[in-house]
């Protein structure tokens, strides 16, 4: 059965119907994202006023930097948070019997990723520039690079996501929402990888994001766009599309034969 575009577009329309019948959904993309740019804006705000010689040009990283690990997040949410939707309505089951393939409910929940990513970023580069005179498009030629890179791995961090949920049922539930965290000490999201431990470094090189914010930082400098670390985080991505596709897919076929799918559907 050949991958289809007409699926995919049902799963993503059943997806959008959940937060048009239920708009209190929508308060979970814009609450939450907006206190963390109201909470970091005021923080800049009043280490500007109080800050000396060159370190008040230089803490607009951290708004940059909230803006960008949304993305993120949201990328991620937009898969896992999906696949929970499936679980909460007891859809899962209507889902996996149907002529459906899995790539192509992979895709679905990634296309609704991409969406949540949309709305939030709508709403906090509005906000930022509103504000906090902070102007997302600073970033110049290096933004889409970033929120592509940025996307694509909250993609991956959400399969994974997912395959533990699938894997481990309604006990990891809360790592739809910690799988990110578990990560942030050392994408170097608010400060440079150079502050990390030197063994941590490394780690911190490996996770696709890590560049992107440094990368960030660079630009916002008024550097010219680092593409080295454009193309080492997409070489990244690549590596870790592969791991998670691979982690995703065994899962799927562990809990399918074991019975386990069925237990976390109807729990």
């Amino acid at each position: 059965m050949p991958f289809s575009i007409n699926t995919v577009q049902a799963l993503v329309l059943r997806y959008l119907y959940l937060y048009t019948r239920h708009p209190i959904r929508l308060v979970e993309l814009i609450f939450w994202p907006l206190v963390d740019l109201l909470v970091w804006g005021f923080l800049t705000t009043y280490l500007k006023g109080h800050g000396e010689g060159g370190f008040p040009s230089s803490i607009g990283f951290l708004i940059g930097g909230m803006i960008l690990w949304d993305v993120l997040f949201r990328s991620q949410q937009g898969v896992a948070i999906s696949f929970l939707e499936d679980v909460w309505t007891r859809n899962l089951l209507n889902v996996f019997v149907a002529p459906v393939r899995t790539a192509e409910y992979v895709a679905s929940t990634c296309v609704v990723g991409v969406l949540r990513v949309g709305v939030t970023l709508v709403v906090l580069t509005i906000v930022a520039a509103l504000a906090y005179q902070f102007q997302l498009t600073n970033l110049g030629l290096g933004l889409l690079p970033f929120l592509g890179n940025l996307i694509l791995f909250g993609w991956f961090l959400g399969m994974i996501s997912t395959a533990l949920i699938m894997r481990f049922g309604q006990a990891a539930e809360s790592l739809a929402w910690a799988i990110p965290f578990f990560i942030q000490p050392l994408a170097a999201v608010f400060y440079p990888v150079s502050v990390l431990p030197s063994w941590l470094q490394p780690a911190a090189m490996a996770l696709p994001c890590t560049p992107v914010f440094e990368g960030m930082r660079t630009v916002l400098s008024g550097k010219p766009v680092p593409w080295g670390n454009v193309e080492h985080a997409l070489l990244l991505n690549l590596v870790w599309g592969a791991v998670a596709a691979i982690f995703f897919a065994m899962n799927l076929r562990h809990v399918r034969k074991s019975g386990l799918l069925v237990k976390v559907a109807t729990q």
